[in-house]
């Protein structure tokens, strides 16, 4: 694996600001969201407000990504997504959501997961996860995919396809009347061929008007993940795989959270609504 160094906390520029006629989500200011207290089964609206919001979201996420390479900040991804967000009336999701002072996370190497973007330079052969969430038409949509930067070793390189095919899998084991631990199943069986560890603390959850509704989608076969899946019910699957333990540790800014071994790791997410025979992915650009 590459020998980079591990990273370190950077500096953190000026909160960036949203157009005062962006409708805010009801948690901004607030220390945190109300918690979600309606139905895991959507509306057909809402799933056509979730398209919106989940389209808007991976193309915030893809203009980010255009930039990734060498000697450019963390910060400077941030501020694209911010901006394409912005300039498409979508409020950055993760902007003032219990606290987060940034637009999207980015989380590089040994960063599990709500790595938050600074003054961090990328260096040649880093691996970096985009998660990117955009809120319009009172509904969020969420999405986060890992990027090659520069020349990256095979080991790393081999981590971020096979987590994208973990996440690919579960999606097509996504069926109405199906119980959730069948997506964690898919996943962690799959890791285990090579050897991966599978997070276990960080799973996908319900979204809809809510950012996280309270439904958990474990990526570990859970025997207590009973949830029965309905057609209409919306929700991320965002698998974490990582060369080592799944164990972790958490920077002093309360959101960074990395390897406990500090090998690397890496992710991948779309928002999903189940549909009569399976799923359709809602953050597609």
């Amino acid at each position: 694996m590459s020998g980079q160094s591990l990273l370190v906390p950077g500096e953190l520029s000026p909160t960036r600001s949203v157009p005062g006629n962006i409708r805010r989500p009801e948690y901004v200011g607030k220390p945190a969201p109300t918690p979600y207290t309606g139905p895991e089964v959507q509306s057909a609206e809402t799933i056509a407000a979730m398209r919106v919001a989940g389209r808007i979201a991976a193309q915030a996420m893809e203009e980010a990504a255009k930039l990734i390479a060498p000697g450019v900040t963390t910060d400077a991804l941030d501020r694209v997504a911010h901006e394409y967000m912005c300039d498409h009336g979508a409020y950055p999701s993760t902007l003032g959501y219990r606290g987060f002072p940034k637009s999207l996370c980015a989380s590089i190497n040994e960063v599990i997961c709500h790595g938050i973007p600074d003054s961090t330079v990328l260096r040649d052969g880093d691996i970096v996860n985009l998660d990117v969430t955009a809120y319009i038409g009172g509904v969020h949509g969420d999405n986060n995919a890992t990027y090659l930067c520069g020349d990256v070793d095979e080991e790393s390189r081999l981590l971020v396809e096979r987590t994208r095919e973990a996440l690919n899998r579960a999606i097509k084991a996504v069926k109405p009347g199906r119980q959730v631990n069948v997506i964690g199943r898919v996943i962690e069986s799959y890791a285990k061929r090579f050897g991966y560890g599978v997070v276990r603390d960080f799973t996908g959850h319900g979204i809809n008007s809510s950012f996280h509704s309270g439904l958990i989608i474990p990526h570990y076969d859970s025997p207590h993940a009973t949830t029965v899946m309905q057609p209409g019910m919306t929700f991320t699957i965002e698998p974490m795989l990582t060369l080592g333990t799944h164990e972790y540790d958490m920077w002093e800014d309360g959101w960074t959270v990395v390897t406990k071994d500090r090998k690397r790791t890496a992710q991948f997410e779309h928002t999903l609504v189940v549909t009569d025979t399976g799923a359709e992915i809602l953050t597609l650009p």
